[in-house]
């Protein structure tokens, strides 16, 4: 993962946090709760994991428009940056 140790720490939570709704609308559907309970917490993982894709873009954009460094990664094109992009929405 590229980005500095905050925004890491960041996503980290995120996704964590996604992980947990996730778990809740699991159990929501197990224990038959409402749909428009269960589709309203869906929602929220959704939301959840797209924010965490944004910032894990955001905060590694300059990352992939570089080389990597290591002399085996060609830098990202424009295209290859929108595509990136447009797989989040």
């Amino acid at each position: 993962m590229v980005g500095d140790e905050e925004s890491i720490t960041l996503v980290l939570n995120r996704l964590r946090r996604a992980q947990g709704q996730l778990a809740g609308v699991i159990a929501m559907i197990e224990q038959g709760r409402d749909c428009k309970d269960v589709v309203t917490q869906l929602a929220a993982v959704s939301k959840a994991l797209d924010r965490a894709g944004f910032k894990i873009v955001a905060s590694g954009l300059r990352e992939c428009m570089a080389d990597s460094g290591d002399g085996n990664k060609e830098p990202m094109t424009e295209a290859e940056l929108e595509k990136l992009f447009l797989a989040l929405a």
